[in-house]
C-alpha cells in the first residue's frame, strides 16, 4: 500500500475545463486577441496560468500580464459554475482517507481560486497539504512541486504516486523518480499520455483504489 496520494487537480479531481475554457474565450475577446480553437486551449491545461495564455495569444509580456488580470476577473464569473465532478471522487477520497493514506495537491492553479473551487466542491477536507501557482516553485513537468511535498511530508519518492490528467503532471512525478498514475478522463487523451510513459493509467477515478491499496 502507497502512504501517500499527491494529485493534479484540474482535470484529475474536478472536471474545469468547461469553465476554464470560456474563460479564456472571453479573456482573449475582451483584449481584441483571435479567440484559439478549443482544442488547443484544452492542451494548455495544466500549465502555468501566465504561460498558456502567453503561449495561446503569441502575446507580448506585457499583453500577457493584461491578459492574466483579466482571466483572474472574469474567473469567478464562469468556472465556478461550469465546473462539475467526477464520478466516484468524493467516495474514493474518503475510502483513501480511511485507510489512512495522505494526501495533497500539486497544481499549476493558484492558492485562491483552488481553496474556492474544493471549498464548493465538499473536498476541503481530504487534503493535507497543498503545492499551487502561488507558491511560485518551478512549474510542471518539473519536479519541484512534488519534491517539495515529499519534504514537507517528510516523505520518500517510493511512499507515493503521483496522479494527474497531463504529460505535465506524469512527467513531473516521473521526474521526481515517483510511481505515476495517468487518468484518461481529463485533458490529454491516453494516446498522449502513454508518451509520458506513465507507471499506471486508469479510466476511472475509482480505479486509483487498486494502485493504491494493492
Amino acid at each position: 500500500m502507497k502512504k501517500a496520494i499527491l494529485f493534479d487537480f484540474d482535470g484529475t479531481l474536478l472536471n474545469t475545463a468547461p469553465g476554464i475554457l470560456t474563460t479564456m474565450k472571453h479573456t482573449f475577446q475582451e483584449m481584441g486577441v483571435a479567440v484559439p480553437a478549443d482544442d488547443d486551449m484544452r492542451s494548455t491545461i495544466g500549465l502555468p496560468l501566465r504561460d498558456a495564455l502567453k503561449e495561446l495569444g503569441n502575446l507580448s509580456d506585457e499583453d500577457t500580464q493584461k491578459a492574466v488580470n483579466t482571466y483572474e476577473t472574469l474567473f469567478p464569473l464562469y468556472e465556478p459554475i461550469e465546473t462539475k465532478a467526477y464520478d466516484g471522487v468524493q467516495e474514493t477520497l474518503g475510502t483513501m482517507k480511511e485507510k489512512g493514506v495522505r494526501m495533497a495537491i500539486c497544481t499549476s492553479r493558484g492558492r485562491e481560486s483552488l481553496d474556492m473551487m474544493i471549498g464548493s466542491h465538499g473536498l476541503s477536507g481530504y487534503f493535507e497539504t497543498m503545492v499551487t501557482a502561488s507558491d511560485n516553485i518551478p512549474a510542471k513537468p518539473l519536479p519541484d512541486m512534488v519534491l517539495t511535498l515529499l519534504q514537507r511530508m517528510g516523505l520518500k519518492k517510493e511512499d507515493v504516486v503521483v496522479v494527474g490528467d497531463t504529460t505535465y503532471d506524469i512527467g513531473m512525478g516521473n521526474a521526481a523518480g515517483c510511481e505515476t498514475c495517468a487518468v484518461t478522463y481529463g485533458n490529454h487523451s491516453r494516446e498522449l499520455l502513454l508518451t509520458a510513459n506513465p507507471t499506471h493509467i486508469i479510466d476511472r477515478f475509482t480505479e486509483l483504489e487498486k494502485i493504491v491499496l494493492a
